[in-house]
């Protein structure tokens, strides 16, 4: 049985899973820098806008923390407490990517404790409007669901 999955941030492919009695192990093979599926993707993102948008908000949390954050700025303990089933290690990611994409702002104060609070930079503020929409159109499609 051949599965391949893609593991984001890191280059290499899962290209087979042995299925035993053992728990599932995966054989990894290196991902060629200039292979044609990362030309792809480049190209993609170059030509198609929603897949640049997608490269930038997609994945489970992203959204939620730009969604959390359309209205002031929030220290991290905050956005903890808005999304309480993400845990650390992805809220500290996610951030990490929105603030390299600039689409968050992380300020620092130098005090003890640490006081950090993140702000959506304007490009951030200009997904404000779609995050609205992407809610409204969310209730209503949930309301055809229920019926």
């Amino acid at each position: 049985m051949f599965n391949f999955l893609l593991l984001t941030g890191q280059r290499y492919i899962c290209t087979y899973f042995y299925t035993s009695t053992y728990p599932k192990v995966c054989s990894m093979t290196r991902i060629k820098e200039n292979s044609s599926i990362n030309l792809n993707k480049g190209l993609a993102e170059l030509t198609c806008p929603v897949t640049y948008v997608m490269n930038k908000i997609g994945g489970h949390w992203k959204s939620i923390i730009i969604y959390q954050l359309r209205e002031d700025s929030k220290r991290y303990s905050e956005l903890r407490r808005a999304i309480p089933i993400i845990t650390e290690k992805m809220l500290i990611q996610s951030l990490k990517q929105l603030e390299a994409d600039n689409l968050v702002i992380r300020k620092a104060e130098p005090v003890v404790p640490p006081f950090v609070t993140y702000t959506l930079s304007p490009s951030g503020k200009e997904l404000v409007p779609l995050m609205n929409m992407m809610a409204e159109w969310a209730i209503q499609d949930s309301g055809r669901a229920m019926v």
